[in-house]
């Protein structure tokens, strides 16, 4: 689970609701015509930008936010450096025995035991790597556009709201109703947008960089492998990827250890 977003999503809302509860009842903040207005309007109005199975698979890609990146390019070099290392000893096809979690990585050792050429697996895996992208690309694109929407749908509300209220000023009962309409549509508009929608989106594409550097790595480690070269030297190209940090903490801790863990084998 990513705190990050969790307890900033969880501590915005916390904030809003405490001064919310300081000010009065919070039951004067709910309505549901609000609600409905923002709520089922942005919805509704992002659906007409986006087909159905890209709106209905953002909130699976959603969840990406708030879950940390299971794979770090610290834990991916060492382990594309060994299968290196034993591809030259063993032979290509002894990496079919590699227990491989990170999913693009498998599939590129799968290329690879294929007997697929270097540039057939490379044309293979840049395309599956653009796949990948652009469909987290069209999840983050999908809340950016409901955060740009929410705010407008939180106007015409108030504009509904105002006319309610203007066309009943001679019943006083109808003029508070209305205004509530009116006021707190924007106030629902502008909490979503900035709370929910343009966080969440700005988390996806921060996720989306970080898989795309994940998977830069394992297309230059594969494809490395592939040509045959001296595991050292992918060793240094995909040390690139990393902070100059990173690569001294690296370097320090292999000195420490002296060497790597074996791979495990698959069953």
């Amino acid at each position: 689970m990513d705190l990050a977003t969790l307890v900033g999503l969880i501590g915005a809302f916390a904030t809003v609701t405490a001064a919310i509860l300081m000010g009065g009842s919070a039951t004067t903040f709910i309505n549901p015509p609000s609600l409905l207005i923002v709520l089922g309007g942005t919805a509704m109005t992002v659906l007409i930008k986006f087909n159905l199975s890209q709106f209905l698979g953002s909130f699976r890609v959603a969840f990406i936010a708030f879950r940390n990146q299971a794979t770090k390019a610290e834990d991916l070099i060492p382990q594309i450096i060994e299968m290196a290392g034993i591809a030259r000893k063993q032979g290509l096809f002894a990496l079919e025995n590699v227990e491989i979690e990170y999913p693009y990585l498998k599939s590129a050792i799968d290329l690879v035991v294929e007997g697929r050429s270097p540039e057939e697996t490379a044309v293979l895996l840049e395309k599956d790597k653009r796949e990948i992208s652009d469909r987290q690309k069209i999840g983050s694109q999908v809340f950016s556009a409901s955060g740009d929407v929410a705010p407008a749908m939180g106007m015409i509300g108030t504009l509904i709201g105002l006319v309610q209220m203007l066309s009943n000023m001679d019943d006083p009962k109808a003029i508070g109703p209305a205004m509530a309409v009116a006021l707190l549509t924007t106030l629902y508009g502008a909490v979503m947008a900035n709370i929910v929608f343009m966080p969440v989106a700005d988390k996806l594409k921060l996720r989306r960089i970080e898989e795309e550097k994940l998977n830069a790595i394992c297309l230059d480690g594969v494809l490395g492998i592939l040509d045959g070269q001296n595991p050292r030297i992918i060793e240094s190209t995909l040390k690139l990827y990393l902070t100059p940090k990173s690569r001294n903490a690296e370097t320090d801790e292999g000195k420490n250890k002296g060497e790597q863990a074996p791979l495990k084998e698959a069953a």
